[in-house]
């Protein structure tokens, strides 16, 4: 299971951090912003795929 989901979470990150960055660009946040919300999503994708990965284990 860990096997399949470490690749699959690394590519969800990397996903949604280019989602993240793309948004930044188009509403043209300032600098000091970005950081804060990168922060913030990676934070609650992160929260996401444990839980997902700990109700998948237990299920």
């Amino acid at each position: 299971m860990t096997i399949f989901f470490v690749p699959f979470a690394l590519i969800v990150l990397f996903v949604f951090n280019s989602l993240t960055h793309s948004l930044c660009i188009k509403t043209e946040m300032a600098n000091e912003k970005q950081p804060k919300v990168f922060r913030t999503i990676n934070i609650l994708i992160t929260i996401l795929l444990i839980s997902s990965y700990v109700e998948n284990l237990y299920a």
